[in-house]
C-alpha cells in the first residue's frame, strides 16, 4: 500500500472534484490517499507520503502564486518521492492542447519552475458563469467569445474527461 498525498489549488472548485475523483480511483487500487488544499499544506508531514501529487487550476492564463511557492520551497522532498502533476484549464478542451506537451500553459508553467514532475497531465476544466461574479464572468465570457467556446450567460458546461482522469490515478498507483 502507497501512501499519496493530493495537494490541490482550485478556483472555482472543479481542481478540487478531479482530486477527488482521484482519490476515489487511486484508493481503489489499495493505495491511502490524503487531499488538502495548498493553502493547508504547510499542516501536514511531506515526509510521511511515498508519493505527492499536485493538480493546479489555471485562470487567466496563470496558476496560483501559492503553488509556485509550494514547489520552490519544497522541491528538494518533491524530487526524492514519486510525484506527479496536472493542470486543469479551459483551453484543454481543444484538440491539440489537452496534452502535457502541446498545453501552453502547462509548458510555460514548467520553464517557470526549477522542478519538472516525473508525471503530467492536463485536464479539461469547467465553465459555470453563474457561480462567477460579474468580472470573471465578463472576462471570461470574453476569452470564451474569442477561442470560439459557449458565451452563453447561463452555461455550466464541464469539459473534463473523466476517462483521461482514471487513467491518470491508475498512473499514480503505478508509481
Amino acid at each position: 500500500m502507497t501512501n499519496i498525498l493530493v495537494i490541490y489549488s482550485t478556483t472555482d472548485g472543479h481542481t478540487r472534484n478531479i482530486c477527488l475523483h482521484l482519490q476515489q480511483v487511486i484508493e481503489k487500487q489499495d493505495n491511502q490517499v490524503s487531499l488538502v488544499s495548498v493553502d493547508d499544506v504547510s499542516t501536514v508531514d511531506l515526509n510521511a507520503f511515498d508519493t505527492i501529487v499536485i493538480g493546479a487550476s489555471i485562470r487567466y492564463g496563470k496558476h496560483s502564486p501559492a503553488v509556485y511557492k509550494f514547489i520552490k520551497e519544497n522541491k528538494q522532498i518533491l524530487d526524492s518521492k514519486g510525484n506527479a502533476f496536472f493542470s486543469v484549464s479551459l483551453v484543454a478542451r481543444k484538440p491539440g492542447k489537452d496534452s502535457p506537451e502541446k498545453n501552453p500553459y502547462l509548458n510555460k508553467f514548467l520553464r517557470q519552475i526549477s522542478w519538472m514532475p516525473k508525471k503530467l497531465a492536463v485536464f479539461a476544466g469547467k465553465v459555470d458563469y453563474q457561480k462567477y461574479g460579474f468580472w470573471d464572468r465578463s472576462m471570461i465570457r470574453l476569452i470564451m467569445w474569442m477561442t470560439n467556446g459557449p458565451t452563453e450567460p447561463e452555461a455550466n458546461i464541464e469539459f473534463t474527461n473523466w476517462s483521461q482522469v482514471d487513467e491518470f490515478g491508475c498512473v499514480i498507483s503505478d508509481m
